[in-house]
């Protein structure tokens, strides 16, 4: 069984998609473990020396965060605080998505910032490895104080409340952990509150829709090298000279892989009797160009955010110190998103664009493709449903950040 080893070292796009495509166990290093058992013991002994407030420790949260909480309760306070807020709604989270966020939760935790007893980690790592996947609502994060109820219904399955998928089915996982033999885990102070501040089911997503992206950006070049071959278009648009003078790397590495991707086309290289092609063959490099570049962007944000430590108070035994601060804030992926939607729907639209001209009679090609067109129809109704589409991508690009 092939093993991904929790550490320091940043997780990347490639890890996640070992992860979880080749079914890779994880586990704790030492070092990891080390730093959790560290920030716990030093939250132990600032709480068993100190009557001063900590949020979210021995206070209420949100609006009650004047409210004191007395030592007896401590405890207590962290499992009302991941039943209370398990309210999300909608559609079922993809069993995909949900396992990631168990990854992820788990690496931010071992950073030892965060003041959970070492049996939480674990037991987030055991949920992974034996695939018992928590039942999370796609409604209910509003992004600006992290990811508080999808992460709420995540954390549920630790201390015995919830429901669960394990062996294909759907159940309670009270019922789950008493056929494995496992104890609930009983949260103590700070650790409700660092399961669900955070930013993983922001960053789950993010990290599954790159992964797509990544894949999905390499198709489109080579649907719109194959496009303009088709349409005998031209190649001189594509020339290095022509990239290098704006600078935009999206768009220099854009049209050299269509060069790659065309070399030695018969077709490319023939004489042409049109001057120049349609913005949507002639601007392939400009429009996919800054689409990768977005990607990049987008991919850079996600990258840093799911090696980051998101839930508040933090923890810096080392200095002394519980700052009670901001770093669940959403905005960094909110944008980011928002961007990377834009940047998707204009590789669908231009996409669409060539489609149309090639169904429209146009370099000898037949009306839709097709052998006696009238008789037969060929892809004039395939093309219809792309507009549909492209024109749906764009509502659903209306910004959600704003």
């Amino acid at each position: 069984m092939k093993t991904h080893q929790i550490s320091s070292k940043l997780l990347n796009f490639e890890d996640v998609e070992r992860i979880i495509k080749e079914g890779y166990r994880l586990t704790l290093s030492e070092e990891a473990t080390s730093k959790i058992i560290k920030c716990r013991e030093y939250l132990d002994r600032k709480m068993a020396g100190s009557d001063d407030p900590i949020y979210g420790i021995n206070t209420g949260f949100g609006a009650l965060a004047d409210v004191s909480i007395s030592k007896g309760d401590l405890n207590q306070l962290q499992e009302n605080l991941v039943m209370s807020h398990a309210c999300g709604m909608g559609d079922e989270v993809p069993m995909e998505i949900a396992k990631l966020m168990l990854l992820l939760k788990a690496h931010a935790l071992s950073y030892g910032h965060s003041g959970v007893q070492l049996s939480t980690v674990q037991r987030l790592i055991d949920m992974f490895n034996n695939d018992i996947i928590p039942v999370v609502y796609q409604q209910g994060s509003l992004g600006a104080s992290g990811d508080l109820a999808p992460l709420a219904h995540m954390s549920l399955p630790l201390i015995g409340k919830g429901v669960v998928y394990y062996q294909g089915q759907k159940q309670a996982s009270a019922g789950v952990l008493e056929k494995l033999g496992w104890e609930p885990i009983h949260l103590r102070s700070k650790e409700g509150l660092a399961l669900l501040n955070g930013t993983q089911f922001m960053s789950a997503y993010g990290i599954y829709l790159c992964l797509r992206i990544f894949k999905l950006s390499r198709l489109a070049d080579v649907i719109g090298a194959l496009s303009l071959d088709a349409f005998d278009g031209r190649i001189e648009p594509f020339h290095d000279l022509i990239q290098q003078i704006r600078h935009h790397k999206g768009q220099i590495r854009t049209a050299g892989r269509i060069r790659h991707i065309l070399d030695g086309s018969e077709m490319i290289n023939r004489t042409k009797k049109h001057v120049q092609d349609p913005y949507s063959f002639r601007c392939i490099p400009q429009v996919h160009g800054a689409s990768k570049d977005s990607i990049a962007y987008v991919s850079y944000v996600f990258r840093m955010e799911v090696n980051a430590v998101t839930d508040n108070p933090t923890i810096f035994p080392d200095e002394d110190l519980i700052i009670s601060a901001g770093n669940f804030h959403g905005q960094p992926l909110a944008l980011a998103l928002d961007n990377l939607c834009i940047a998707m729907s204009e590789l669908g639209s231009i996409s669409e664009r060539r489609t149309f001209q090639l169904l429209d009679g146009k370099r000898g090609l037949p009306h839709f493709l097709v052998a006696n067109p009238g008789l037969n129809s060929g892809f004039m109704i395939p093309q219809y449903t792309a507009a549909s589409i492209v024109n749906q991508n764009k509502i659903l690009c209306t910004p959600a950040s704003v």
